[in-house]
C-alpha cells in the first residue's frame, strides 16, 4: 500500500502540464551548467580556470548545479503534496482507512523524491548530450559522468523532499512565510555548505575541490584563485585543466548515505503530530477541514465586489463558500455594467482583495522602508539598496495575483462576467498600485534628484513585477511559482548580478543599462499578452 500511494501520487503529478515545464527547466539548467567556451558566464571555476569538458568534469559540474538549484526550485514544486489531499478531500478518505500516519508520510516523501529524482535523471542524460555537443572530449565514461548525481545531488534532493514535507505539516511554515524562510535557508546552506571541516562534508563539494586542486598542482597550474560555484559573469575566457574525477573514500560515501537516512528521519517527524485529516485529532490546527484551512499565503476571509451596479456583491468565505445572496450565473449574464464607474470599482475591489488580512506589522515595515529611503544619503544608495529592499517586502501580497479565483473556486462564476479584459486589467492595476506604494520612498527621491534614468528603471520595475506575478499566478494557479522565481531574480539584482536588472539598480555595472528600462517594459507587455491569451484559451475550453 505504501508503494502504491507513492506511485499513484507521482503519476498524478507527472500528468500535469507543469511537469513538462519542470523537465524543460531541467534541460535548460544542464545547458547553462556547461556553457560554450566563449560564453560570458560560468557555473563552476577555480580561479581563472575550468576543467576540460570530459565525462568527470561535465558530470560533476552538472550534478553540483542541479543539486543546488533543484533544492531551491524543487522545494516549491513538491511542497503541495499534503495540501492537495486536503483541498481535494482525498485526505478525508485516507482518514477512514487503516493507513498509518507513518506510512502516509513515507509515501509522500517517496513521491516527492521520485518527482525530484526524475529531474536528476533528465539532467544526467543532458550531461551526456552536452559533453558530446561541446566536443572537447569524446571519450565517454558513464561511471565518472553519473557518479556525482548519486553521491552529491541525490542526497541533497532527498533532504529537500523531506523538508518540504516537514514545512507542509507545520501551520506557520506551510504559508508564504515558509517559502521565504526556505530561500534564506537555501542561501546559507549553498554557501556555507561548501566549506572545509563540515560534518558529513557539507554538501559534498569540498572533497571534489581538493581533488581538482591536486590535479592542477600536478599540471603546474597556478592555484591561487578561489573556488566558485554559482552563476558568474566572465570578463575573459578561462584557462583549462584536465580533471579525471576522484575516487570517493569510504568515509565520504558513508557521509552521503547518512544524509539520505537523515532525510528519511525528517520525513517521519510529522507523524508525531500530523492528524492525518481526522477532525478528532488536532494539533495546531492540523485537523481543520479544507474550508477552514487557509491557502498558501492567503488570509481569510476574502471579499470580491466587482460585478457591477445592480448586482449584489459576491462574498467568498474560505475555499469557495459563499453567502446566500451570491448572484447566479444567469444574473451575471443579464447585468449590464456601466462603463467607467465599474472599472474603478473593479480596481478598488481587487486592491481590497490583495490587502485583505494584511497585519499592522506589514504596514509598519513598509512605513519604515519609506522613511529610510527618504532619509538615505546619496542616490546610489537609493537605487542599489533601498529600492531592492522596498520591492521585496510585498512579495507575499504580489504572489496572490492570478491565484485567488482558482483557490476559492469562483473561476466558473467570474468566467461568466463578460468584460474579462477589464477584470484582468483591474487585477494587474491593483498589483501595480501595491508596487508603487511599496516603492514610493525611492520614487520621491529619484524625482527630487531629477534622476530621469533612475526613474525610467523604477517605472520598468513597477510594470514588470505585477506582470510577472499575474502571469505566473494565472499559469500555475498557485502562489509558490512566483515566490520561487521572484526571490532568486530579486537576489541576483540585490547582489549585483545583471541577469535581468528589472528595477534599474545595476546601471553602473551593466553593459545593457541604457536599454534595460525599455527591455523591461517590452517583457512586461509580453507577460500580459500571455495572461490575456491564457484567459481566452481557458474560456474557450469551458465553452
Amino acid at each position: 500500500m505504501l508503494t502504491g500511494l507513492a506511485v499513484a501520487d507521482f503519476r498524478d503529478r507527472v500528468r500535469r502540464p507543469a511537469y513538462v515545464v519542470i523537465l524543460a527547466a531541467a534541460v535548460a539548467l544542464g545547458y547553462v551548467a556547461v556553457p560554450d567556451s566563449d560564453a560570458k558566464w560560468m557555473i563552476m571555476q577555480i580561479g581563472d580556470h575550468r576543467g576540460i569538458y570530459n565525462s568527470a568534469y561535465v558530470g560533476m559540474v552538472t550534478a553540483l548545479a542541479s543539486g543546488l538549484w533543484i533544492t531551491l526550485g524543487g522545494f516549491y514544486i513538491v511542497r503541495n503534496s499534503i495540501e492537495r489531499d486536503r483541498s481535494t478531500r482525498v485526505g478525508q478518505l485516507l482518514a477512514a482507512t487503516p493507513l498509518r500516519t507513518t506510512a502516509y508520510m513515507l509515501g509522500k516523501f517517496l513521491s516527492n523524491l521520485m518527482l525530484l529524482s526524475s529531474m536528476l535523471v533528465v539532467l544526467a542524460l543532458t550531461a551526456l548530450v552536452m559533453q558530446l555537443a561541446r566536443g572537447e572530449s569524446h571519450d565517454i565514461d558513464l561511471i565518472a559522468l553519473w557518479q556525482p548525481f548519486l553521491l552529491i545531488a541525490l542526497p541533497l534532493v532527498a533532504l529537500t523532499a523531506a523538508l518540504a514535507l516537514l514545512f507542509e505539516s507545520l501551520p506557520l511554515l506551510r504559508t508564504g512565510l515558509g517559502n521565504i524562510l526556505w530561500f534564506c535557508i537555501w542561501m546559507v546552506v549553498s554557501t556555507a555548505g561548501q566549506g572545509p571541516g563540515l560534518p558529513l562534508d557539507g554538501i559534498g563539494v569540498n572533497s571534489v575541490v581538493r581533488s581538482m586542486y591536486d590535479d592542477m598542482v600536478a599540471q603546474h597550474i597556478d592555484v591561487t584563485g578561489a573556488f566558485s560555484l554559482g552563476l558568474t559573469y566572465l570578463d575573459k575566457p578561462l584557462g583549462l585543466f584536465t580533471w579525471d574525477g576522484f575516487t570517493p573514500t569510504a568515509g565520504y560515501v558513508l557521509g552521503r548515505v547518512t544524509l539520505l537516512l537523515i532525510a528519511v528521519v525528517i520525513a517521519m517527524l510529522p507523524a508525531l503530530w500530523f492528524g492525518r485529516f481526522d477532525p478528532a485529532r488536532t494539533w495546531l490546527g492540523q485537523g481543520r477541514t479544507p474550508e477552514q484551512a487557509p491557502a498558501d499565503g492567503v488570509v481569510q476571509p476574502v471579499f470580491i465586489d466587482e460585478v457591477g451596479p445592480g448586482t449584489p456583491p459576491l462574498s467568498v468565505q474560505g475555499h469557495g463558500g459563499a453567502s446566500p445572496s451570491r448572484p447566479t450565473v444567469a444574473t451575471l449574464l443579464r447585468t449590464r455594467p456601466e462603463p467607467g464607474a465599474v472599472t474603478l470599482r473593479v480596481w478598488a475591489g481587487e486592491v481590497r482583495i490583495l490587502l485583505q488580512g494584511v497585519r499592522w506589522w506589514w504596514w509598519t515595515g513598509a512605513a519604515f522602508l519609506m522613511i529610510a529611503a527618504l532619509s538615505s544619503p546619496g542616490i546610489h544608495g537609493i537605487i542599489r539598496v533601498m529600492l531592492p529592499l522596498s520591492w521585496i517586502w510585498p512579495v507575499l501580497i504580489w504572489s496572490r495575483l492570478g491565484t485567488q479565483r482558482h483557490e476559492y473556486h469562483v473561476d466558473g462564476m467570474l468566467g461568466a462576467y463578460p468584460a474579462v479584459r477589464r477584470r484582468v486589467f483591474a487585477e494587474w492595476a491593483a498589483g501595480l498600485t501595491i508596487t508603487a506604494v511599496a516603492g514610493i520612498g525611492p520614487l520621491i527621491r529619484l524625482v527630487a534628484a531629477a534622476d530621469w534614468f533612475g526613474l525610467a528603471g523604477w517605472v520598468g520595475g513597477a510594470l514588470f513585477i505585477p506582470s510577472l506575478a499575474l502571469t505566473l499566478g494565472t499559469l500555475s494557479r498557485t502562489h509558490r511559482l512566483f515566490q520561487a522565481v521572484y526571490l532568486p531574480l530579486w537576489y541576483s539584482v540585490a547582489n549585483g548580478l545583471p541577469i535581468f536588472d528589472f528595477m534599474g539598480a545595476l546601471r553602473d555595472s551593466s553593459e545593457l543599462a541604457a536599454v534595460q528600462p525599455s527591455v523591461t517594459v517590452v517583457v512586461s507587455a509580453a507577460l500580459m499578452a500571455i495572461v490575456f491569451m491564457t484567459g481566452v484559451l481557458r474560456r474557450f475550453g469551458r465553452d
